[in-house]
């Protein structure tokens, strides 16, 4: 949408076929290119993928909402524009919409009139966004938050590498955040204006892949117009992010490799290991590695920057959750001298993951050691008590260890059962073969909190 030439991609996501097919229609005859999904999980799917301008989700859709769909692309894509549609003329969804960053709500049925008014303005503030000049903060790069040192060289490569064009080879373990630094290359660079399209090689089965990359073409063009488009074809002009690239089938990489030294699209390649390794090199085709390998970006674990896990926290704290309901914004020391010492092996995504347990899970302002999972909290280093005196006393630590020791295992099996059954306490109880009531005691004592998901 950086010119007046390109056409407008939307994507309609509603589970009723009848909205689907108007929506479809009217936006059609406007010219614009529309896909539409009406499984919420499939549109989730291509709405991240990239390559659109503008999605329409409805609210209220069986399994995954609307809402939950608009968090987790406000999250991931800030190159589109989002406008939310419901049955449920409901003013709390419309708040928290627009809360959660959706440029709109338009409730259901709406007029012709209402829905070309809400098409124009979102179209109209997406131009005006695109062609804004692009701010560098000075603590991070898009989401990729840190001050550590390890992360200031890692701003600092991404605001260089903005300024270029060429293609990029980005490394690191996974849950480093790999996309989010190929995210805030291009939405620092000239290319901004552009689709940013995603492919995660490893996600699709090798008889596929190349099918979804380079699509059902005639010709080797990528602008051929007798067949199905890839993804390289609708990131034309703009950015391709691979994902896992090694896990991309020889042939397919051949093809790349060949096709990028004459299509008008910067690829940003990622790696989970290191590239200067023979066993690595070596699973990548070397016409394909020679066009990437001329700009790097290496992430570090976050167990090598522990000292940006206080400002991930807050953050993530910031973006999780409602904001109808009270949630924890602070953690305590010994709390946070244990998250700090744990190794991380999902990195960051485990961290986050991690976060959004605890905004369901602690009652209260506080995170405190106790709501740590016990692998976290076992090395807190936490002071033994008192050497007792008495055999009095001694037999009462005892007995008091034991109360401690089933308390930690009685708050595990609660907290566990919740995250296999999605935090529903119905669902939760039910496995454990507890009545309703009784587990919500269970809650209460352990100062629990869950979601209803039924």
């Amino acid at each position: 949408m950086a010119q007046d030439t390109l056409p407008v991609r939307v994507l309609v996501v509603d589970d009723d076929d009848v909205i689907l097919e108007s929506c479809r229609r009217i936006l059609e005859h406007r010219g614009y290119l529309v896909d539409v999904a009406s499984d919420p999980f499939s549109g989730r799917d291509r709405a991240l993928r990239g390559g659109y301008d503008l999605v329409l989700l409805d609210v209220r859709m069986p399994q995954l909402s609307g809402l939950e769909i608009l968090a987790e692309l406000r999250e991931r894509r800030t190159d589109l524009e989002v406008i939310v549609i419901s049955g449920y003329a409901a003013v709390d969804d419309a708040v928290l919409a627009v809360k959660l960053g959706a440029f709109d709500y338009l409730p259901k049925p709406f007029t012709l009139d209402e829905f070309r008014g809400r098409i124009d303005a979102a179209l109209a503030h997406l131009r005006q966004r695109r062609a804004a000049p692009v701010v560098s903060a000075p603590r991070t790069s898009g989401h990729l938050v840190g001050s550590s040192p390890a992360m200031a060289a890692v701003h600092e490569t991404i605001a260089r590498l903005a300024g270029g064009d060429q293609s990029v080879l980005i490394s690191g373990e996974s849950g480093t955040g790999k996309e989010l630094a190929a995210r805030a290359i291009h939405a620092a660079s000239g290319r901004r204006e552009r689709p940013l399209v995603t492919l995660d090689c490893a996600a699709l089965a090798p008889a596929l892949v190349e099918g979804e990359l380079f699509g059902q073409l005639a010709s080797g063009a990528i602008d051929a117009l007798d067949g199905t488009p890839g993804l390289l074809a609708l990131a034309d002009h703009g950015t391709l992010f691979l994902d896992e690239i090694e896990a991309l089938p020889p042939s397919a990489q051949q093809r790349l490799g060949t096709l990028a030294q004459t299509i008008d699209v910067r690829i940003i390649a990622a790696l989970t290991d290191d590239p200067s390794r023979p066993a690595v090199r070596n699973r990548l085709d070397p016409g394909l590695l020679q066009h990437l390998a001329g700009a790097t970006l290496a992430l570090p674990a976050l167990r090598d920057r522990s000292d940006d896990i206080p400002d991930l926290l807050r953050h993530f704290l910031l973006v999780r959750g409602s904001p109808n309901v009270r949630r924890p914004s602070t953690i305590a020391p010994a709390a946070m001298a244990a998250l700090q010492r744990y190794r991380w092996p999902g990195n960051v995504r485990e961290l986050r993951a991690l976060t959004e347990q605890l905004v369901v899970a602690v009652d209260g302002e506080t995170v405190q050691l106790r709501d740590l999972p016990v692998d976290i909290a076992r090395d807190s280093g936490a002071a033994l008590p008192a050497v007792p005196r008495t055999f009095d006393e001694l037999q009462q630590q005892r007995r008091d260890g034991r109360e401690r020791l089933y308390a930690e295992f009685e708050r595990s099996f609660v907290l566990e059962s919740l995250r296999r059954n999605d935090w529903s306490v119905s669902r939760a109880a039910r496995e454990a073969g507890v009545l309703r009531h009784d587990f919500a005691g269970l809650l209460r004592k352990h100062r629990l909190r869950a979601m209803e998901i039924e």
